[in-house]
């Protein structure tokens, strides 16, 4: 029988309906994935409950999107102010919630911090719009466009467990920068972080129905991503589940992160022991922290031969030397998965390669929950961990000859969210830039950077549309133009 977590609340856990607190007739429980511990208890939305959140959502979306962007602005440097004051407190849910060691979710409030600090700033730029002459043909004499941008509609941000805090900002954020009025459905084993948020916006002086945080189980999800009032959405999640909401509403308006399978590229001129040591620690850091469950974790190691036996032997060290643990712990870097059948499927997929003669050089056991950072060598191609993503603590070495293998190597996967590469020729950087089939390189260091003001997405199998601050505003906005006549220009 589960014991109550030490961050428990005796209480359930309202969701919140149209900026209200609110409570359902049933509920769901939260457990701590490093122990099994009863975190809280989740109210659940009735389907009345859903509807009026969602009609709320609808109705709201003349008022809010003509609210004055000085208390949009206002609102969201209020809720920046309030994450970073409540800092600890949020990164010890994250922790209990989610399982992630205690040091990366401090760091995952401060990215939130800086997501609501961006949107407040760019919700004071937008919108100011683009003049252009018209009186560069003959019938647009004393003519003028005016492009401004208009809100879409109310959307629905569906996020995902692994930043249950900093995915959710960059769902909320942009919408209210913009005034969209949103509907955030959290992910069910990691609502708590969402929750809280939704304590600071009620806070705020946003107009009621410009926001609700629903917890619904993922089942009802269809019915939400279907209904009409609803045109803009943003998932981050699974490829399967996206493609199936693109799948289902053509006409709508969809945005998707759907992750990948990270390549980091250490090529030839990246040779020096000093070099080495930096790129191991790097992808040993990158391939585990979050415990792997991370969009752009490192999966796949691509050295140049040249380069590949020194760099395997500081990686396998580097790997060997991540301290895992009680999450709770400052000192660990790697934690739990999100829960036991996420490290059983990781396992099993570990078990089919190894089966089929890939060498296993670091980790490759499951305990409970938690899965030991692991390396593999020589991984055949038909295997899981060779084409899917594997969303655990895993990384796979590949020795190729040059950079044409290596950015061949890299694009032969379905997936292209972001790519590292480890040199320091910039007509190489350059080339990478042309060639690699990601939405994103990075240069000198692992895949796994993202700031949460660039745009961040993917091409491929990876997903469609870009966050990133003013990025996801123009996801939920579209372009509307104005033609003025008669002017003497």
């Amino acid at each position: 029988m589960a014991t109550t977590h030490p961050t428990a609340h005796p209480t359930t856990h309202p969701f919140w309906l149209a900026g209200r607190p609110v409570e359902g007739e049933q509920g769901f429980e939260v457990h701590h994935p490093w122990d099994g511990s009863l975190v809280a208890r989740v109210s659940e939305p009735s389907e009345a409950q859903v509807e009026e959140a969602v009609a709320g959502a609808a109705a709201a979306v003349d008022a809010f999107s003509a609210t004055p962007a000085y208390v949009r602005a206002a609102a969201l440097d209020h809720v920046a102010r309030r994450l970073a004051e409540r800092t600890e407190e949020l990164a010890k849910l994250i922790t209990a919630e989610n399982g992630k060691p205690i040091k990366w979710a401090r760091g995952e409030v401060g990215r939130a911090v800086s997501v609501f600090r961006w949107a407040a700033e760019e919700a004071r730029r937008f919108n100011g719009g683009e003049a252009q002459r018209l009186d560069t043909d003959q019938g647009g004499t004393g003519r003028l466009a005016l492009t401004r941008r208009f809100v879409g509609g109310a959307v629905l941000g569906i996020a995902p467990f692994n930043f249950p805090l900093n995915l959710v900002a960059h769902k909320v954020a942009p919408a209210i920068a913009v005034g969209a009025p949103i509907i955030l459905k959290p992910a069910p084993a990691t609502p708590l972080s969402a929750l809280v948020l939704g304590e600071i916006l009620a806070e705020t002086d946003l107009p009621a129905g410009s926001w609700s945080v629903l917890t619904v189980p993922n089942d009802r999800m269809p019915a939400l991503v279907q209904d009409p009032r609803l045109p803009v959405i943003s998932f981050t999640g699974s490829d399967t589940v996206g493609h199936a909401i693109q799948d289902s509403v053509p006409r709508k308006h969809v945005t998707l992160e759907l992750g990948g399978n990270a390549a980091a590229v250490v090529l030839a001129d990246y040779s020096s022991d000093e070099d080495l040591e930096w790129a191991a620690g790097r992808i040993a850091t990158f391939a585990n922290y979050q415990g792997g469950q991370s969009c752009i974790s490192v999966q796949r190691v691509i050295a140049d031969a040249s380069v590949f036996d020194r760099l395997a032997e500081k990686v396998v060290a580097k790997v060997g030397a991540q301290v895992t643990g009680d999450p709770s712990d400052a000192s660990v870097d790697v934690g739990p998965l999100v829960s036991e059948d996420a490290a059983k499927r990781v396992e099993s997929w570990v078990d089919e390669a190894v089966s089929a003669g890939a060498r296993l050089l670091a980790g490759g056991k499951r305990e409970g929950a938690s899965y030991a950072p692991t390396v593999l060598a020589d991984l055949p191609d038909g295997v899981r961990l060779a084409r899917e993503e594997v969303f655990g603590p895993v990384l796979t070495l590949h020795r190729v000859e040059g950079a044409d293998e290596a950015f061949r190597l890299v694009n032969a996967s379905r997936f292209g969210l972001q790519a590292g590469v480890f040199t320091h020729d910039l007509q190489t950087a350059f080339r990478a830039h042309r060639e690699l089939e990601t939405g994103g390189v990075v240069i000198g260091d692992a895949p796994s950077y993202r700031a949460d003001q660039m745009p961040y997405g993917g091409v491929k199998d990876s997903g469609v549309g870009r966050e990133g601050v003013a990025y996801a505003m123009e996801d939920y906005t579209y372009e509307r133009v104005l033609v003025l006549t008669g002017l003497a220009l």
